[in-house]
């Protein structure tokens, strides 16, 4: 990078930047503002809040009501809202926190959508330890029976999940799980943050899974890292729940989720 581009890199243009702390301010608001409460979030004095507002307000991005004469979105900011939901890629954005978390825990790790069956890998990388599995993208995963599953059966309504309980039960020649069984693995992911099986789908591999939440509507993205069960202590079990949940965490900033909690760098190109 030239020293120029550097230089500029790190100037940045402070009125710009201005602005976006206003429009921050304002989504942070959850609803319409007034000018006191916006400079009060921006820790701007009123008269140079307005200033910002009055030349957002120009370009669409904010708008203010003319009966209350509250401030919030403009036309201009949900079209670009709109649009930049239209074209984000999430499996493609969450994959690149893929390569990080395999390297830095040295296990498989794979990222699962929900299909019209249930969960459905679609990627998997495998790790420097070995698994007595192969597993191929496009396999769909047990509800119950996966770390995966389980963190859509505890995000997913129920109007969505309960079909396909049923369905896999009966192609496995089983009978459904109790309603309080599936209470009690739901209220244990929901409470954890994350989900951990063991030999659920094949004998001698656990697995550890959080939940990727969206900007809006339903879980879109589980992420998961499988290890050998031999290896899976609590001790390690715990760490690699903390690897994996960090990470999740990255990945539902990524696409628009708004996390407080503190997210490992977005990997470097």
């Amino acid at each position: 990078m030239a020293a120029e581009d550097v230089d500029d890199a790190r100037q940045g243009i402070q009125s710009v930047e201005n602005a976006m702390t206003v429009l921050l301010a304002l989504e942070e608001g959850v609803g319409p503002m007034s000018l006191t409460q916006i400079s009060a979030a921006c820790a701007m004095a009123p008269s140079k809040a307005h200033r910002y507002l009055v030349s957002l307000g120009r370009v669409g991005l904010v708008s203010k009501s003319r009966n209350s004469g509250l401030y919030d979105m403009g036309p201009s900011m949900r079209r670009l809202g709109a649009e930049s939901l239209r074209r984000m890629d999430e499996v493609g954005l969450a994959s690149e926190y893929l390569p990080e978390l395999r390297d830095r825990t040295g296990h498989a790790v794979n990222l699962a959508v929900w299909g019209d069956h249930g969960p459905v890998i679609v990627r998997w990388d495998y790790g420097s330890h070995a698994l007595p599995i192969t597993v191929r993208v496009g396999a769909t995963m047990p509800l119950l029976g996966s770390s995966v599953g389980r963190v859509y059966l505890a995000h997913l309504p129920a109007a969505i999940t309960d079909p396909v309980l049923v369905s896999q039960a009966e192609t496995a020649g089983q009978a459904g799980p109790a309603d309080g069984d599936i209470e009690t693995v739901k209220a244990a992911v929901r409470r954890d943050g994350f989900a951990v099986t063991s030999g659920g789908v094949l004998s001698g591999v656990s697995s550890v899974a959080a939940p990727v939440f969206p900007a809006v509507g339903a879980l879109p993205l589980v992420v998961a890292l499988a290890l050998p069960t031999r290896q899976a202590t609590e001790q390690t079990v715990a760490r690699l729940a903390e690897e994996v949940c960090a990470t999740a965490a990255a990945m539902s900033a990524e696409i628009g989720h708004r996390n407080p909690a503190p997210t490992p760098p977005r990997p470097q190109d």
